[in-house]
């Protein structure tokens, strides 16, 4: 739906009151027990979750609108925000360090497990209801079929991690930045060219459909400050908003903006205190998983950030006055929720990460394979918006609300 003020709601003053105590008591045990680096990233996962949570271009309904509508303001606020995103990141990452923090990018191999998991994403955000971040900040905002989602996306995580050692046998080229190969203003003006030209073309096929654009600036609705606590933002905030969370992150944690790792390391977790020998397994015996399941979630720097967004989703929905769990929910409803859940967390980690991951980080740090993401993402949306109505999803109705978030 266009970027249209809400109704105002009376704030729900208890449950706000629930989420600003949760937020402040996990960053004081975040500073005590492990660093202020990470209660620093937790204040930043919630700017993300009440973002998201008013923002109505989520990235799932914003593919689905532009392929099946011909609506592409929420796709062209996508690429202003990888653009914005792309400007800081490429002169931060040639320089390699920032307030002595080291910097990397979001940079990971191309190959057929990137196209396969991309596509797998793509049909399962349609399905599921939402992406990886929509996900959570549904979650937050009180939506009991993204809770289905969000635990089928864990499981499907965790699931993946069993068969990562033969798709990473599949073929692939070796990690390529596209900044490091051409040098970072050269690489930088391509890739914001590129981000022009798609804008243009969302635009183009908007107009000739619709003889008009949704606007990202503004549109219909009520003043700035009835936006900002009840939303609908206009998609150039939640765009500029996002943008700069990832280059929060990045100067804080050291690596942009990541969310579905986080679902890989819960799941995994969780198996291992049950005692299914998660450990034995040959992906969490490299070095990098096997440190993390060691360590914990507490000190896990995405994990952190998704309890932030999940935790900002639900003060962001309170301060509307929107935090309502729909309980009943219909049969094709779950089912499409668990099966979207699933492809959801086996797609994203067969691709290095899902649209934050893998497209927003990958694509603002100049990685091919965030590119190459996009590409297989986008045919999987399609596939997946036209099994929707198998589901009794999108029969005569609007999206829901809470898939207008995700």
């Amino acid at each position: 739906m266009a970027a249209t003020a809400l109704s105002p709601l009376r704030p729900q003053v208890g449950v706000a009151t629930l989420a600003g105590l949760l937020t402040a008591g996990c960053a004081v045990a975040l500073v005590i027990a492990e660093d202020g680096r990470l209660a620093a990233l937790l204040v930043v996962g919630g700017v993300a979750g009440l973002a998201l949570h008013h923002a109505l271009f989520g990235f799932a309904s914003s593919t689905r609108r532009l392929l099946v509508e011909r609506r592409g303001a929420g796709v062209r606020a996508q690429l202003l925000m990888l653009a914005a995103a792309s400007v800081v990141f490429a002169p931060l990452l040639a320089q390699g360090s920032a307030f002595g923090q080291g910097l990397s990018g979001a940079v990971a191999p191309v190959g057929v497990s990137v196209a396969l998991g991309a596509f797998l994403f793509g049909v399962g955000m349609q399905l599921g209801g939402g992406c990886a971040s929509g996900t959570l900040s549904g979650f937050g905002g009180g939506s009991t079929r993204m809770a289905i989602t969000l635990a089928a996306f864990i499981a499907g995580s965790v699931l993946a991690t069993a068969h990562m050692p033969w798709w990473l046998d599949q073929p692939r080229l070796a990690a390529i930045s596209i900044p490091q190969t051409l040098g970072w203003p050269a690489g930088l003006a391509i890739q914001l060219a590129v981000l022009g030209l798609l804008a243009l073309g969302a635009l183009v096929l908007e107009r000739r459909r619709h003889g008009s654009h949704e606007p990202l600036a503004w549109g219909a609705g009520s003043g700035w400050h009835a936006r900002l606590l009840h939303g609908a933002w206009p998609f150039a905030w939640a765009a500029l908003a996002l943008a700069l969370v990832n280059v929060a992150t990045l100067l804080i944690a050291g690596h942009p903006w990541s969310v579905t790792w986080g679902f890989t390391l819960w799941g995994a977790s969780l198996a291992d205190a049950l005692g299914f020998g998660i450990a034995d397994w040959t992906f969490w015996q490299w070095p990098r998983p096997a440190r993390a399941l060691e360590a914990g979630v507490t000190q896990d720097t995405i994990s952190v950030m998704n309890l932030g967004l999940i935790l900002g989703a639900l003060l962001g929905a309170a301060l509307a006055g929107r935090f309502a769990p729909k309980l009943r929910l219909g049969p094709g409803a779950v089912l499409s929720a668990v099966i979207g859940g699933l492809l959801l967390g086996y797609g994203a980690r067969l691709a290095f990460g899902c649209n934050i991951g893998a497209l927003f980080s990958g694509i603002a740090s100049g990685s091919v394979h965030g590119w190459l993401w996009l590409l297989a993402a986008l045919p999987g949306a399609w596939a997946g918006a036209r099994l929707r109505p198998l589901f009794g999803l999108d029969r005569g109705a609007a999206p829901a609300a809470e898939e207008a978030r995700a």
